[in-house]
């Protein structure tokens, strides 16, 4: 719902309402024995005493008292820390993902009175408690409130999107993007894209969709929930682009 009506902002159905190595170490055994490898070292190992560069340690088996090899401390903590990384980064979703998801959606539509899955699904979320608290009204009047942001929400609170936020009021929304310094006006894939349909600013924000790809010819394509009651690929003109709000997206 645009700022323009009075609260509460929870019954205009076409305006988008309110809105986070080390190596291990074998106790017990009495001695280690140090074993050099490669040809060049094992030529040295009777006159050299300082350790190799390439050392591997020797430790009792559990149970057997025999010697197990094991791989060398330093090279296990260098591997498991990159593993590590690399798992976190392709944990992250992308942009891709985003709308991925969001295409899934698509022919989605809402119910007779106004409500849809996203609409309940943010009820039992921190936003709509947020959103309730700082708007006036309650929870439960987001049943049948307009849920194009809700459906944004959904999508980066489905895959954990980080820099996505969450909201139902779409000028609240968009602030948010601003007070994070991810908001722009060039459409990229997954940004968040909000319109305004009388023009303005920030304050006059109608609607939200995630943006699909800039069409290079002053229109983008845009997945949006709310649209003629239905989640639908839309192509919109540029010129009713407020701004752009971008997740934090892992590089590609």
């Amino acid at each position: 719902m645009s700022p323009r009506h009075a609260k509460p902002r929870f019954t205009s159905k076409k305006k988008c309402l309110t809105g986070l190595i080390a190596g291990a170490v074998t106790a017990g055994a009495a001695a280690t024995t140090v074993v050099t490898a490669g040809p060049a070292l094992s030529a040295q190992a009777s006159t050299v005493s300082r350790p190799a560069v390439h050392q591997v340690a020797q430790k009792p088996a559990p149970g057997t008292g025999k010697a197990e090899h094991a791989r060398p401390a330093g090279d296990d903590a260098h591997l498991n820390v990159h593993t590590v990384a690399e798992q976190k980064q392709k944990k992250l979703p992308t942009a891709a993902d985003v709308l991925k998801l969001a295409e899934s959606q698509v022919g989605t539509t809402e119910n007779a009175t106004g409500g849809s899955k996203f609409n309940q699904w943010f009820m039992t979320t921190p936003y709509a408690k947020a959103g309730a608290a700082r708007d006036g009204g309650s929870v439960s009047d987001y049943a049948n409130a307009s849920w194009c942001d809700m459906f944004v929400t959904w999508v980066g609170d489905t895959l954990g999107v980080k820099g996505m936020g969450g909201d139902a009021f779409t000028p609240s929304h968009a602030k948010w993007f601003i007070s994070q310094g991810r908001w722009g006006s060039v459409p990229k894939p997954g940004a968040v894209v909000f319109f305004s349909w009388s023009g303005g600013g920030v304050d006059n924000i109608d609607h939200v969709g995630l943006v699909v790809k800039d069409n290079h010819d002053g229109t983008i394509q845009t997945v949006e929930g709310n649209t003629d009651d239905a989640v639908k690929v839309r192509t919109r003109n540029t010129s009713t682009v407020v701004g752009y709000g971008y997740p934090e997206y892992p590089q590609q």
